[in-house]
């Protein structure tokens, strides 16, 4: 990408990532039992690190705004002070602002944290879309079933127009995924949605690598029309049981050599890493999934198998196993209310969100779709407006979770971002009304505390390439520009 305007904003500097998880232990071992491999097991191993390095920053107080924190909260005529790139405080009291910080009169302005998009194929679905078959796009690897071994950050497009205009509608950190023709489509990456000629340069430092996998109608129709495996439903499932048999005793052959049972190292292989990390819970799993009787069947896959599946994304039939997602912890990333455009798709309803909500599990909205990715608040507003005609009373400051901590949850994230908690980073957006209103804006939005887009600065926007030489006031331009 050319930046005339941002060049020496991105004077990167290395920043070595650290792999695993954050927070809970998900693995059979403690940390500190795994420290001592981390060196020599191969999925442990990191070949390609971050270099993110925030953009130059200002010390910045946001006054008299109302604040949906994230965490639950809600703030009126409340004050937020970001320092040093990270959330200092939040208060409806008067915060002093330190020196040579910029104060901005946020009155009759709301604020949340950074829009998180968990299911996003921005760079490795590239637009401009010169053809919407995915099979000449980078997205999926449909060269067999079974692709553990590709990477999608190795497919990402940095110049992707779509990262501006996620970022112009409040996105300040994506999860790309491949796609979901494949049984195992590959691992995912974390992206920090900044400007950037370089994907290691937008990486998230530390965030856990996540896994793709697809069931039902995807796998079977991708494969099985052209008379490979899996050509079936009970294809899908024998699939994964085997690839995952496999990837146990090559982890066990590591583990031995580790302990010194074995002199001589295995050989090492790319797919079976990746899985070796799922089963010690240091790679997330992500299932592209949509009827109920599918996602109970692949939960018993997975506790056959040993692993923890963290999100069942698209998960249209949610609504009508709640409490197996509640018992097995974990997320439905879901729409608001996309249905009907294949039969696996028949059965959704605009209150699955909600409905899972109110049964206690984890609830996320996401994309998939770069326009869809622009207006994620209001897949929220829309959730949330099904649930209340549904007689639930879910307030505004519960429903921002959706699209902020319960997706930074998702990523293992939600330590570090996610709400407007002090130590947090300090992601935020300031909109120009309730973040939920068709008519609302996001006015400027803040990574590290560091200003990556002003609504009121057009000029001052970093472009792909793709749109240099485009005049703004072509209609080109204006379509979705804005992120609205």
């Amino acid at each position: 990408m050319k930046f005339a305007l941002l060049l020496p904003a991105l004077a990167l500097t290395l920043s070595t990532a650290q792999a695993g998880p954050h927070g809970e232990e998900r693995g059979p071992h403690s940390a500190r039992e795994r420290g001592a491999a981390d060196a020599t097991l191969p999925w442990k191993r990191n070949p390609f690190p971050s270099t993110y390095a925030p953009l130059p920053r200002q010390d910045t107080l946001i006054v008299d705004a109302t604040v949906l924190d994230g965490a639950g909260h809600r703030f009126e005529h409340a004050n937020l002070l970001m320092r040093d790139g990270k959330i200092v405080a939040l208060s409806t009291q008067a915060v002093a602002a330190p020196a040579g910080a910029v104060t901005i009169d946020a009155k009759g302005r709301w604020v949340t944290p950074g829009i998180i998009d968990v299911h996003s194929h921005d760079g490795d679905f590239a637009a401009p879309f010169t053809s919407l078959d995915a099979e000449n796009s980078d997205v999926s690897e449909i060269s067999d079933p079974l692709t553990p071994n590709v990477w999608a950050e190795h497919s990402i497009t940095v110049q992707d127009p779509s990262f501006a205009r996620a970022r112009a509608g409040g996105v300040t950190a994506l999860q790309i995924l491949p796609g979901s023709n494949n049984l195992i489509g590959g691992r995912s990456v974390v992206l920090k949605n900044v400007p950037a000629t370089t994907v290691q340069a937008m990486k998230f430092p530390g965030a856990p690598y996540g896994m793709k996998l697809a069931c039902g109608e995807n796998p079977k129709y991708a494969f099985g029309e052209k008379g490979k495996f899996p050509s079936s439903r009970m294809g899908n499932v024998a699939g994964v049981r085997a690839a995952f048999l496999v990837a146990a005793e090559y982890r066990k052959k590591w583990q031995d050599y580790v302990s010194g049972k074995h002199g001589k190292p295995p050989e090492d292989d790319l797919k079976e890493d990746t899985l070796a990390g799922v089963l010690d819970g240091d790679i997330r799993v992500h299932w592209h999934c949509y009827r109920a009787d599918d996602m109970a069947t692949l939960f018993d896959v997975a506790k056959e198998a040993g692993f923890r599946i963290d999100a069942f994304h698209h998960a249209v039939e949610a609504y009508k196993i709640p409490q197996l997602f509640v018992t097995n912890r974990t997320c439905a990333v879901v729409w608001s209310d996309w249905w009907g455009y294949k039969m696996e798709a028949l059965d959704g309803i605009r209150e699955n969100a909600t409905f899972v909500d109110a049964a206690g599990a984890c609830v996320a909205l996401h994309s998939d779709s770069p326009w869809l990715g622009q207006r994620l608040p209001l897949e929220a507003a829309k959730a949330l407006a099904a649930g209340r005609r549904a007689g639930l009373d879910i307030r505004a400051e519960h429903a921002i979770a959706w699209v902020t901590l319960n997706s930074a949850k998702v990523l293992g994230l939600d330590a570090q971002i996610g709400s407007l908690e002090p130590g947090k980073n300090a992601d935020a957006v300031i909109w120009s009304g309730d973040p939920f209103s068709v008519y609302t804006k996001a006015d400027q939005v803040f990574i590290d505390g560091a200003l990556v887009y002003d609504r009121a600065n057009p000029a001052r926007q970093p472009r792909s390439d793709f749109e240099l030489g485009q005049p703004s006031t072509t209609k080109a331009a204006k379509v979705g520009g804005d992120g609205k």
